[in-house]
């Protein structure tokens, strides 16, 4: 079976991808920046849905040292590594001209670069095989913007423009490049928002309601199978609509 690292997989999306991953029975590196006992309640959820195998890790992603090595102790630690989904990200969200350095700095290296260093490192054990699956998890602002995340949205559209150009050199090894840009998704943030709040929300989804963490981890393990042998370079909007295309 596939072997599949992803980032940021202790809760919401990440999790709920990894969880995915393991029903069809995957080898899986969970990973996590700072809550162990969270990764290790997902690999433990992992398990019991089916995975082949599970280990945990941790790795502070800003880091570029931090980032390449993540890839290489999930190789070591599954005995290959076919399947990359980069999940992990973090925001520092305010106004352009109350952003500090350090908040731009701090996002575009987790949000941004971060991918640029496991990909890295990634595709070179996926060159060997002559097969692989790079996903990135980007976001529907990256496409419209947002206020007060000029950070936020640079990076998740950077990682767009980044996809497509890493798929168009890997294609011809049986390496696909895609990205999946979710919408307003089902969290811990979204419950805590205000009525009105989410009522503005929900006039821009065509589809009259949040998603669900589960729907965005389907088509990423859609993207990561043999069945989206053919599809490289693309952005799968997973947002009830909300983005024109």
């Amino acid at each position: 079976m596939r072997k599949a690292l992803v980032t940021g997989s202790s809760r919401g999306i990440g999790k709920a991808i990894a969880l995915e991953l393991a029903r069809r029975g995957y080898a899986l590196a969970v990973h996590y920046a700072g809550n162990q006992a969270a990764a290790e309640a997902t690999a433990a959820e992992a398990r019991a849905l089916g995975a082949s195998q599970v280990v945990v890790l941790g790795a502070d992603l800003s880091s570029a040292q931090a980032a390449q090595k993540l890839v290489a102790d999930a190789n070591a630690a599954l005995g290959g590594l076919e399947v990359l989904v980069n999940n992990a990200g973090i925001t520092r969200d305010t106004l352009l001209i109350r952003m500090k350095d350090e908040d731009w700095d701090t996002v575009i290296a987790t949000n941004l670069s971060a991918i640029f260093h496991t990909t890295r490192e990634a595709i070179k054990l996926m060159m060997r095989a002559r097969w692989g699956r790079v996903i990135n998890i980007s976001s529907v602002v990256g496409l419209l913007g947002n206020p007060g995340q000029a950070n936020y949205v640079a990076a998740k559209a950077g990682l767009i423009g980044f996809t497509r150009s890493v798929a168009k050199e890997y294609a011809a090894r049986g390496i696909t490049v895609n990205a999946v840009a979710p919408g307003f998704i089902e969290s811990d943030m979204t419950a805590k928002l205000p009525e009105q709040v989410v009522a503005e929300y929900l006039k821009q989804i065509p589809a009259g309601r949040f998603g669900k963490p589960e729907e965005v981890a389907k088509a990423v393990a859609f993207l990561a199978s043999d069945d989206a042998a053919y599809i490289t370079g693309q952005t799968l909007c997973v947002d009830g609509g909300m983005t024109p295309h």
